[in-house]
């Protein structure tokens, strides 16, 4: 029995998207777009930050603590609770590199291999 030829499968969406339109009629809003809620990379400073606020303030839940800093009158610091289980964590490493580098401060990540004059 002879097979026959295959069709290469094509890279095209299974449904097409649908665009929302744009339309003239809709009325005014004086809404504001919220800020930004994404994840970011805090720095080593911003969590040093966290820690002297969970150290004056203990038996702080760490739920309330991830909202304190999300609404900071200074500004916003958006973390999770996860993310901010796991730092505490790595609490006694990130002090300790802040006291070995005070340049890692402004850092977001551990720098690997850096060069030295």
């Amino acid at each position: 029995a002879k097979w026959k030829p295959w069709d290469k499968p094509t890279n095209r969406p299974l449904a097409p998207v649908k665009r929302q339109k744009h339309t003239q009629d809709a009325p005014a809003t004086s809404a504001q777009l919220p800020q930004q809620m994404s994840r970011q990379n805090l720095t080593l400073a911003d969590w040093l930050l966290v820690y002297a606020y969970i150290d004056a303030h203990p038996g702080v839940s760490q739920a309330n603590i991830v909202e304190h800093f999300q609404t900071r009158h200074e500004g916003a610091l958006i973390f999770n609770q996860s993310t901010l289980s796991r730092k505490l964590q790595e609490c006694p490493k990130m002090e300790a590199r802040a006291n070995d580098n005070p340049n890692a401060l402004s850092l977001k990540r551990p720098q690997v291999g850096c060069y030295q004059a």
